[in-house]
Order: C-alpha cells, then sequence, then structure tokens
C-alpha cells in the first residue's frame, strides 16, 4: 500500500512514516510543506513531495496521484491562533478529503481528538480547535470516502506499549504518539475498520485487538 501522510513532519506524522517505511507491506508519501523537511524522510526512502497545505486541492490531489490510502495528522500546533486552526484543521483537512476524490483515492484515516464529537464536553480553553476537529470529522462521515477517524486522548512523547483501549466514548485519557501512529497503520491494514470513529487512549488490549473489538 502506497499512503500519503499530511503532516508528515509533525510528532505523529514522523512515527507513521518510519513505521510504514520498516514494513515490507507498505510505502510511505511523505507530504511536507518546507524544502529543509524532506531530508529527515528521503534518509528513510520515503518518497518526499513538498505541497503546501493551505494551497490548491489540485496540488494536493497530484501528491495523491500514487497513492492508496491518505492519512491525515496535519495541525497547526498549539501557539497559533484560531485562524490557523481553521485553515489547516478545518479546511486543510477538507481540502484533502476532496483532494482524495480528485484523485480516486478512497481510503482515508483521520487523526481527531478525543471527545470533540460532543459538543458539551468541548475544552472551553480550545473551542476552535475542538470545533475545527469535530466538523472536519463531519464533512469526513459525510464524504464517501473509505474513513476511519481516531480520537486520540492527551498525546505523550513516551514509548508505545502496543497496548490501548479504543472505543466510542472514553473518558480523558493519555497515549503516546508511537502507539497512535501504530494503531493508524493497523487501521490501514484493517478493513473492519473502514466507516468506523473511535476514542484512543492508553490501555490493556493490543491494539489488534482493541480494533477487531469495534
Amino acid at each position: 500500500m502506497n499512503v500519503l501522510i499530511i503532516g508528515a513532519n509533525g510528532q505523529i506524522g514522523q512515527h507513521v512514516v518510519s513505521k510504514l517505511q520498516s514494513s515490507k507491506a507498505h510505502r510511505a508519501i511523505a507530504m511536507v510543506r518546507k524544502e529543509e523537511q524532506r531530508a529527515r524522510f528521503e534518509e528513510q526512502g520515503a518518497q518526499t513531495i513538498l505541497v503546501d497545505l493551505e494551497g490548491s486541492i489540485e496540488h494536493i490531489a497530484r501528491a495523491a496521484k500514487e497513492a492508496d490510502a491518505i492519512v491525515f495528522t496535519a495541525g497547526s500546533g498549539g501557539h497559533t491562533g484560531a485562524d490557523k486552526t481553521m485553515m489547516i484543521d478545518l479546511d486543510g483537512a477538507i481540502k484533502s478529503m476532496e483532494a482524495a476524490k480528485l484523485a480516486g483515492v478512497r481510503r482515508f484515516v483521520m487523526v481527531s481528538a478525543i471527545g470533540v464529537h460532543h459538543r458539551e464536553k468541548w475544552m472551553e480553553s480550545a473551542p476552535y480547535y475542538s470545533a475545527a476537529k469535530h466538523y472536519a470529522d463531519v464533512w469526513l462521515t459525510q464524504s464517501g470516502l473509505d474513513y476511519t477517524i481516531l480520537r486520540p486522548g492527551r498525546l505523550t512523547n513516551e514509548a508505545g506499549t502496543g497496548k490501548v483501549t479504543a472505543t466510542v466514548d472514553l473518558d480523558p485519557g493519555s497515549i503516546p504518539r508511537e502507539d497512535v501512529a501504530s494503531t493508524i497503520v493497523a487501521s490501514l491494514e484493517n478493513p473492519h475498520t473502514i466507516g468506523k470513529a473511535f476514542d484512543l487512549v492508553s490501555g490493556d488490549t493490543s491494539i489488534e485487538e482493541a480494533l477487531r473489538s469495534l
């Protein structure tokens, strides 16, 4: 499977590229927006494409022309304003879905955030972020694409354990970014996850078993 990772230079994206490249079955296509970000992925043997997510849908579609699946793990980051959150986490996500359809790519995995499917649970400190993630997810469920939506809890940089809890509604929790990346790759390999959206935190169940139980 050729997988386009949108947001490859982010911390989750880097893990996804590494895991795909170490697999015998898949090939990563890293989409980055800065020339200086290419070297990291080219050293791993990953194809790298320079595209700005705030650019045109057609540019994103050209990046996806060789892809069998798209992983969207881009984000504006915690230090930007509401304008960038809307342009990347919402509009960038929707443009990526439109680009997928334009390029004929049906499989689309979205990294969202825990609890954003419930408006009453949106954090007062991040309403723009929660709204952006919520409506991007809604758009994806109505897009006709073969989607999977992962809503991870608070992200950490601890080493992954390979053990998670995955279900529709979870209390707030945390999860290593590496385990989120492993769940993304496992979701791509498991057709049972198509059409599923779920919260994801650390737990006691193997990733493969957790996904089979969705």
